[in-house]
């Protein structure tokens, strides 16, 4: 894999957003259906995706800096100005990646996560129902 320049070589290190990337976080349950949403809706790549085992069980999606401003995001998504950034291969709990970044440096497709959020967290998530299951 060619060499990330914000990914730390081992343990964690906390990362300003809107220099390589802006990050969203949603808490439990939601977070983690959110982010299997958009795994399906990328065919299995939907950029890089943090899960933190401790604070609820959150996954926190990396998108293009500078693009979550300007959005109304739905409640339970949280727009962070800093983000711990985990290694690849090394210790990191509590934090590890749902979906490790990619040599290509592809994020999170924003709007798709900002569209997919208000379908299962917005005003009408009965539209996201039975779209996605947990894996067994």
């Amino acid at each position: 894999m060619t060499e990330i320049d914000w990914l730390p070589a081992r343990g964690h290190q906390l990362r300003k957003t809107g220099v390589h990337f802006d990050a969203v976080r949603v808490r439990g349950g939601e977070g983690r259906r959110l982010a299997q949403a958009m795994a399906m809706l990328t065919c299995g790549h939907p950029g890089p995706i943090i899960a933190e085992a401790n604070n609820g069980g959150a996954v926190c999606f990396l998108v293009n800096p500078g693009s979550t401003s300007g959005h109304a995001w739905p409640p339970g998504v949280t727009r962070l100005d800093y983000v711990l950034i985990p290694a690849l291969y090394s210790a990191t709990w509590p934090l590890s990646w749902w979906r490790v970044p990619t040599a290509d440096g592809r994020l999170v497709h924003t709007l798709l996560l900002l569209n997919t959020a208000r379908a299962f967290l917005g005003s009408a998530p009965r539209l996201a129902e039975g779209m996605v299951t947990e894996r067994t």
